[in-house]
């Protein structure tokens, strides 16, 4: 079964879909078959990956109308990453869901079939901790929370932690948290070195990566490319690779089977 892991934080600009489509790149390049599961009503992750203005069906259809997600799959531009894209409609589906049975494990469900067709699955989540990022943290057994390096990166996170725990207590009892990740980090200020060594003194588990401010990775995204293709030797795209190692390392998955439906573009 591939691993599945959330990317969750409900501050937004922290980096959080940058690391999605990024470190979804960098694992699908070493040969690894991988998902990427849009469920911000933003659709950034999506656009990221060169999918605009996606027709039906969509997360969206797979959340609302119970789509088979196989029909959602799209394939993108960076072999061995394929996406369940977004769409604008996503904003109403908390509405939607709300008198839904067994609403929170909506996703869950939806992604069981395809799992076992995957190494990693990554769920890019809204900067929000409404019922789309529960069901998130419902359907995936980690969670990465980008923490941007700038003096209020502490603020909300206990706030997530209480969710988590609330969601391991009645939801999922195999959620953990993967690692905290720190994010347009700086080395030659002041401040990105005192957040670094402030996370890394409240969170054990940090990871030892940091990712870099910039300015690469920023341009990537308009142009519905990864880094690795945009850039490969920018700092974003070194950091990015040696993130995917090091969560390797943690989650070195065993080969998956071949996917029982081909995605289409």
């Amino acid at each position: 079964m591939g691993k599945v892991l959330a990317l969750a934080n409900q501050k937004g600009g922290v980096g959080k879909t940058t690391t999605a489509i990024n470190l979804s790149a960098c694992l699908a390049a070493r040969d690894l078959r991988v998902l990427l599961v849009d469920v911000d009503p933003q659709a950034n992750a999506s656009t990221g990956l060169g999918l605009r203005d996606q027709p039906p069906p969509t997360i969206y259809d797979v959340l609302v109308d119970d789509t088979p997600v196989q029909e959602t799959i799209r394939r993108t531009d960076e072999p061995g990453l394929e996406i369940v894209p977004a769409c604008g409609s996503l904003a109403g589906a908390e509405v939607e869901l709300v008198g839904m049975m067994a609403r929170e494990h909506r996703l869950r469900k939806a992604l069981e079939p395809v799992s076992a067709a995957y190494d990693f699955i990554f769920i890019d989540c809204p900067p929000s901790l409404g019922l789309l990022t529960i069901n998130a943290l419902a359907a995936a057994e980690g969670i990465i929370v980008p923490v941007q390096c700038e003096y209020f990166a502490l603020e909300g996170l206990s706030q997530l932690l209480s969710t988590i725990q609330q969601v391991r207590r009645h939801l999922n009892s195999r959620l953990r948290v993967t690692g905290l990740l720190l994010t347009m980090y700086d080395g030659r200020t002041n401040l990105s070195q005192q957040v670094m060594r402030e996370v890394q003194t409240h969170f054990s588990n940090t990871f030892s990566t940091t990712i870099p401010r910039n300015i690469r990775l920023s341009e990537a995204p308009s142009y519905g490319q990864s880094i690795l293709r945009y850039d490969p030797s920018s700092r974003g795209a070194v950091a990015y690779a040696a993130l995917a190692e090091e969560l390797l390392r943690m989650h070195g998955p065993g080969r998956a089977a071949p996917a029982g439906k081909e995605g289409t573009r």
